[in-house]
């Protein structure tokens, strides 16, 4: 069920699979030290997580101090949204599997067909939707 807030749409996370399925690849962020990881990945949702069959030693050494992790999926149109997903993610000896705690759909403001925010929405600069 969707439900409309200011520039924002929530999803349900239930909805994730079917989202997901339209972006064809994106990038696993992680966080080691003082650097962040990005590896190209390809995913789907099964039982809830979402199952990246890619391997990185790189990775999974982040994740094994910082299960903290990040999707991002580019718009696969121009102009279109990005799909950002958070969660906590872990190696799980043929790839990785993420828990999402958030997604949304992200794009710049200017991106959109639609007018942008009036004066009273003046601060805001992305026209994004919260899954």
């Amino acid at each position: 069920m969707a439900q409309l807030l200011g520039m924002s749409i929530v999803v349900d996370l239930d909805q994730l699979a079917e989202t997901l399925a339209e972006y064809p690849f994106g990038y696993l962020l992680t966080i080691g030290g003082e650097a962040v990881k990005a590896v190209t990945v390809t995913a789907t949702v099964e039982d809830d997580l979402v199952v990246i069959p890619t391997t990185s030693n790189g990775s999974a050494r982040n994740l094994a101090t910082n299960s903290a992790a990040t999707l991002l999926f580019p718009p696969p149109r121009p102009r279109g949204y990005s799909l950002i997903i958070d969660g906590a993610a872990a190696a799980d000896g043929t790839g990785f599997h993420l828990e999402p705690t958030r997604a949304v759909l992200h794009r710049p403001a200017d991106h959109s067909d639609e007018a942008l925010p009036g004066p009273e929405d003046a601060t805001c600069s992305n026209d994004c939707l919260d899954l």
